[in-house]
């Protein structure tokens, strides 16, 4: 991961340090948040040391989203190779993923600080296309990723299995640069 911070109006994206993994801890274990995630816990030894492997991996580009000082958020970004046949491009796709504190929910962060990665994928990274998958009930994720101008590619029946809600729907959303920057919503 490079070092560097993405500045928004009400926001920056900057590498997560040591110190952050203990805050982004208190949100990322809550009922209301792994409701929606697919690791559901996360033991914070094992946490905080994915935290300082992602930032010595130059694919990784994940990002503390911090408000006034305080991490409200954490997005990610994986670079890697999409699909194709010998000869093709590498590091040209992204997966993309973000969680926050839903303290700060309903106020445009998630979208604020998610817009800013795509943008910075695209224009500094020169990724072509990126994805991102969610349950299709999870309205809160389906309206940021919508907003950020991403479009629903796959609607997978029953393909996600949820520990309170047995098997449900996915959804698997998209954005390649030629179609960047997103119209407004």
């Amino acid at each position: 991961m490079d070092g560097t911070t993405l500045r928004t109006p009400r926001l920056s994206l900057r590498q997560v340090g040591d110190g952050d993994v203990d805050r982004i801890l208190e949100y990322r274990n809550l009922p209301e948040v792994t409701y929606w995630l697919l690791r559901t816990e996360v033991e914070p030894a094992a946490f905080r040391a994915a935290w300082r492997r992602a930032a010595d991996d130059p694919d990784d580009h994940s990002r503390a989203v911090v408000l006034d000082g305080l991490v409200i958020g954490t997005v990610s970004l994986d670079v890697l190779d999409g699909m194709g046949q010998p000869g093709m491009p590498t590091r040209t796709e992204a997966q993309l993923g973000y969680i926050f504190d839903p303290a700060h929910g309903g106020r445009g962060y998630a979208t604020e600080a998610v817009t800013a990665m795509v943008g910075y994928a695209f224009t500094r990274l020169g990724v072509r296309r990126i994805t991102a998958g969610c349950f299709a009930d999870n309205l809160a994720s389906v309206r940021v990723l919508e907003k950020v101008g991403m479009r629903r590619e796959q609607h997978g029946v029953g393909d996600s299995w949820h520990a309170e809600r047995g098997w449900v729907d996915g959804y698997t959303y998209a954005l390649c640069a030629d179609a960047w920057p997103a119209p407004p919503r």
